[in-house]
């Protein structure tokens, strides 16, 4: 059975575009300009909204598809928001050997949120992320940065229990 993914609502103000339009002014004519368009539109919102990337797909002349498809080729760009509680989990080679992906599994399932999306509240965001560099806690989690290492599925309720 496939889970629903959900979305938080989008709640831009006019200030933030304001600044989004100033940000696609700002680089009007210059080559290459979609990367740093990009990044300083996430610096604004602290994430790439569909209803940002067809602002700037409108201002810029560009298509819609090529702005999403450079927002979802490259990891440092976000299309969800950090939730109240950004939970992550290592996937680096050590964790995933030592279940770090079965972890990964239970987190969703016990917060009802898929890897990569935050809840409709905005309360919980739950991201798989590359090695931590703490290997030696394999396999790790990390709430809002608090480190939990050598978790088990088990261990997953009573920990997210402190964040309800």
């Amino acid at each position: 059975m496939k889970k629903k993914m959900t979305t938080v609502e989008f709640r831009g103000t006019p200030e933030q575009e304001a600044k989004l339009l100033e940000v696609i002014a700002k680089y009007d004519g210059v080559k290459g300009k979609m990367m740093p368009i990009l990044q300083e539109a996430q610096d604004i919102y602290g994430y790439l909204p569909i209803e940002v990337q067809k602002i700037i797909a409108e201002k810029t002349e560009t298509p819609l598809e090529e702005i999403y498809g450079i927002a979802t080729f490259y990891s440092q760009f976000k299309l969800n928001p950090n939730g109240e509680y950004s939970v992550a989990v290592c996937l680096g080679t050590a964790c995933y050997v030592k279940g770090s992906a079965g972890v990964l599994e239970e987190i969703s399932k016990e917060l009802g949120v898929e890897v990569g999306s935050t809840s409709s509240d905005g309360k919980y965001s739950l991201e798989a992320t590359r090695c931590i560099g703490a290997c030696g806690l394999a396999p790790v989690m990390t709430i809002n940065g608090d480190v939990y290492g050598r978790m088990t599925k088990d261990q997953v309720k009573g920990i997210l229990a402190k964040y309800r």
